[in-house]
């Protein structure tokens, strides 16, 4: 990129952190240290506030970079991540949403501990929490990484490192200094500066085809190189026996892990009523089911005026499929136009990057204080508000290895990253968390069985999948040991955490707490009791 184009960006992404510091720096000044505030803000979110905090927090580089991305590599089956982002909040919207606000006070485990053993349970949810929470932050990175590296024209692992490690730096910023009220505000903020550029550049590219979406289909599909079967399934998914369950399974994943995703159970309780929680839902899936149009005509402009070459040529996985397209869509690379739309999208990336990762840290530092630390400290050897400190000291430990990982995966696409993000959050969280909400019988060996049982199978698969070692795209490309065909391990490991805490229930011989059981019920479906 030109001396313009990164003098430009660098401006605009300055102006952001700047104001998102800001931000931070007047919300932490009415604080007062208390655990509420720092994971709740205090409850006091209206319901459109919090729609588009859940919108920004969800919006992530892998639905903006990645999605567009896929969608210009490989057409219709690209799709289906889009599709798959958006089809899962129904579960979320109505399974999940009320209950948790009224169950729950602060993360998944005090849903899953409000009838059973606190102990044994929180500190399997909460790991579960942090594993879900570090990968998804891998993706991030990795947005923060391409970015970097297209705006100054270099792929060199220093530049990546910087970019990696800065993004990270701030995300501790946010998170330690003011809490989840500082982070809801960022995100807000950050949400509107997505649509808005989404927006902006869907009507340039519905403008260059004179709003024929046929025609902007049918280019796509020509200068893709795979004609007509760039519009039809099978280009990714399809052929072998491997690359079609690898589709079932990632559908799955898409489907089902947004129910268990930490950072987004977390904003359930951010708002005063379990009604609110729902109407905050619906906001966000209007908000989101937007974006994901979005993006699908973005990765078909992409392919058609910038072409899949061009956008493998400056990164293999598509991650700036969008950012080469805004810069067509101006006018090219030295004019002005192209100069200006370049660079707000691309700081409009940064922002996104920014916003998910602070509200992913924060989750998951809030599963490390409250239910991992707060669960295994000798009672009564430290005051609550130590809870606070040590979840603001555990951000900068998930910060560290996010960043770690994030340089490690730089290479990958960031959807695809997210996708295995989703199959261990649907593996390990959404298991417990159904059968704790719905299953009168459930017991406390069952929900700890139901999250190692999902969790582990997971993680395994994965480390034993093609993602790791075996192919030229692994993570590892010079050693095999690649036992695993599939990519995604959503279509084995999500049956296994259901299995497995159905069998932990039936085999553990604990005799249900009727009374315990019904006051989490009444709490619930009316809200009687809730924080």
């Amino acid at each position: 990129m030109t001396g313009d184009h990164q003098a430009l960006v660098l401006l605009l992404c300055g102006g952001f952190v700047a104001l998102t510091l800001g931000i931070t720096a007047w919300v932490s000044r009415r604080r007062h240290g208390s655990a509420e505030e720092f994971y709740t803000g205090g409850r006091l979110f209206t319901p459109i506030e919090n729609g588009f905090a859940i919108a920004g927090d969800y919006m992530s580089a892998a639905s903006f970079l990645g999605t567009a991305g896929l969608v210009a590599l490989y057409g219709y089956d690209g799709l289906l991540y889009g599709v798959g982002f958006l089809v899962g909040w129904l579960v979320v919207l109505f399974l999940v949403a009320e209950l948790v606000r009224n169950c729950g006070r602060f993360t998944l485990a005090d849903v899953v501990a409000a009838r059973l053993s606190a102990r044994p349970v929180r500190v399997a949810a909460g790991a579960s929490s942090v594993v879900v929470s570090v990968l998804y932050l891998v993706a991030q990175m990795v947005g923060a990484g391409s970015l970097v590296a297209l705006l100054l024209g270099r792929t060199s692992g220093a530049v990546q490192v910087w970019a990696v490690t800065g993004v990270g730096a701030l995300m501790v910023v946010y998170v330690s200094w003011a809490g989840m009220r500082a982070t809801t505000w960022v995100q807000i903020v950050k949400a509107v500066l997505l649509l808005g550029g989404t927006v902006l550049l869907t009507v340039l590219v519905l403008l260059r085809f004179h709003g024929d979406v046929d025609r902007l289909l049918i280019t796509a599909a020509e200068r893709s190189g795979h004609g007509r079967a760039f519009l039809a399934p099978g280009l990714k998914y399809g052929g072998t026996w491997t690359a079609r369950l690898d589709f079932i399974s990632l559908g799955l994943a898409l489907v089902l892990g947004t129910a268990g995703l930490p950072h987004i159970l977390s904003r359930f309780h951010t708002v005063p009523t379990a009604r609110a929680a729902r109407r905050s839902v619906v906001w966000s899936i209007g908000l989101i089911g937007g974006f994901s149009l979005m993006t699908m005509v973005l990765g078909f402009g992409a392919a058609a005026l910038v072409g899949p070459g061009a956008v493998r040529a400056s990164q293999a996985a598509g991650n700036t499929a969008v950012p080469l397209l805004a810069l067509d869509l101006g006018g090219g690379p030295g004019s002005t136009g192209g100069t200006v739309l370049f660079a707000v999208v691309v700081a409009v990336a940064f922002a996104t990057i920014l916003a998910v990762v602070a509200g992913i840290t924060l989750a998951s530092s809030a599963s490390v204080a409250h239910d991992l630390y707060a669960t295994l400290r000798r009672s009564g050897d430290r005051a609550p508000r130590s809870e606070v400190a040590v979840a603001r000291c555990a951000a900068v430990g998930v910060g560290a290895v996010a960043i770690a990982l994030g340089l490690l995966a730089r290479d990958l696409n960031v959807a695809f990253l997210v996708g295995l993000a989703f199959a261990v959050a649907a593996s390990a969280n959404l298991p417990v968390l159904l059968y704790s909400l719905f299953w009168r019988g459930f017991t406390t060996r069952g929900a700890v069985w139901a999250v190692y049982g999902g969790l582990l199978p997971a993680v395994t698969l994965v480390l034993l999948s093609p993602v790791v070692s075996g192919s030229p795209e692994s993570l590892f490309p010079g050693v095999d040991f690649q036992y695993f065909p599939l990519e995604n391990p959503g279509i084995v490991s999500i049956p296994l955490g259901f299995l497995a805490g159905w069998l932990g229930t039936v085999t553990s011989g604990e005799i249900v707490d009727e009374a315990k059981y019904a006051e989490a019920e009444v709490r619930a479906l009316t809200g009687a009791g809730a924080a």
